[in-house]
């Protein structure tokens, strides 16, 4: 048994493994499987069709792949995706694995291509490999969010996802390596966020400096200090400051009353309109809100250092990222790993056979998966 062969025996269903055992004693037959998903999505499928492709290679046979939509586009639920044909023998063993390759993307996808649209000019780091489970889903996941930036670019004039966290995925954004300065873990070391960003651009004078200002629960006084320290970064619009305030706790400065005072400075219609519990807390409540970046922002102007840029992260999820384009927060850049699907039932694509030897057939109930005569 070949590599290829033992690595799908073990991860592919056995009902599958069984099947074809089946066709290869009593007789193969050339089969055209219908691939499709349940709810709307932003098309991937570069990912499965390479797997697909390494299948066939591996078999010395050849796969005829149909996509119906183009990498990117948006597709209904229910509509098919693509069309696999070869003989059955080949292809009735392969659907456990390129369905995984499948599924997750495309919404990983619709989700990260909504905040990119609403948020059009705010920049986006994927910071999703921490969330992942394995490499092979941290692949699927920025590639997910590299289809969607190029689509809500192409749509809206999007800055969109700009870069990932790490370098196994940096050449889906079209870089080197991945992007990020530091840490929390760093502020404790150095014992002052101050001290933190003097080592970095020590160690790093090159890179781009973006400090982490929450670790002490000083936001605002830390993230002046700073730029008081790094003056001429700060003017040359070089720096930037990362607010990662936790849920447990307001921002320096911040309780309710105040947050609503900012709000009602700033955005009066913010709190005037029908709010669910959640989208109060992410105006008003602790952690990283509309309020707090209003905050952060005012502070840093007063001070001198309107060119300082401010990276909001914590939990921005596609409908978070709705309500900051909504009050139009103050935000430059948002680092992220929340567009990754939050129902994992709904990434689950299916597979149906839906012709042997050119003849329509398909189970009762999914004839909405036949091919269209042209």
């Amino acid at each position: 048994m070949s590599d290829f062969e033992e690595y799908l025996s073990q991860r592919t269903d056995s009902y599958f493994k069984r099947t074809r055992e089946i066709v290869r004693c009593h007789g193969d037959r050339r089969v055209t499987y219908a691939v499709f998903m349940r709810r709307p999505v932003i098309f991937c499928p570069r990912l499965a069709v390479d797997w697909l492709e390494e299948a066939a290679r591996e078999r010395s046979t050849h796969f005829d792949i149909e996509l119906c939509f183009e990498e990117g586009e948006r597709v209904g639920a229910g509509e098919p995706l693509l069309y696999v044909s070869g003989q059955m023998s080949d292809l009735v063993d392969l659907e456990t694995i390129y369905l995984q390759r499948l599924g997750a993307p495309c919404v990983a996808a619709y989700n990260a291509y909504q905040m990119c649209t609403d948020l059009p000019q705010v920049q986006f780091l994927a910071m999703d490999a921490r969330h992942c489970a394995g490499d092979g889903m941290v692949d699927l996941m920025a590639y997910a969010a590299s289809v969607a930036s190029a689509r809500a670019t192409a749509d809206c004039g999007a800055l969109g996802f700009v870069a990932g966290a790490n370098d196994r995925t940096a050449h889906y954004f079209g870089q080197s390596q991945g992007f990020g300065t530091m840490p929390h873990a760093l502020i404790g070391y150095a014992g002052s966020t101050v001290r933190a960003a003097e080592l970095f651009r020590e160690t790093f004078p090159e890179a781009p400096l973006t400090v982490l200002v929450d670790y002490y629960g000083r936001e605002v006084t830390d993230g002046i200090a700073v730029c008081n320290r790094f003056a001429d970064l700060a003017t040359e619009g070089r720096l930037s400051l990362r607010l990662d305030t936790h849920g447990g706790r307001f921002v320096e400065g911040l309780d309710t009353a105040t947050s609503y005072d900012i709000l009602e400075q700033q955005v009066p219609e913010a709190t005037r309109t029908y709010r669910t519990e959640t989208e109060l807390r992410w105006l008003v409540g602790t952690g990283v809100t509309a309020a707090a970046l209003y905050h952060l922002r005012a502070n840093l102007d007063a001070a001198g250092f309107g060119q300082v840029q401010i990276v909001a992260s914590s939990g921005f999820n596609p409908a978070k990222c709705r309500l900051m384009s909504q009050v139009k927060a103050p935000i430059d850049a948002i680092g992220t790993g929340s567009f990754l699907p939050e129902n994992w039932s709904e990434t689950y694509a299916t597979a149906d056979i839906v012709a042997y030897d050119g003849a329509a057939e398909v189970k009762v109930g999914r004839e909405f998966l036949l091919q269209k005569k042209v």
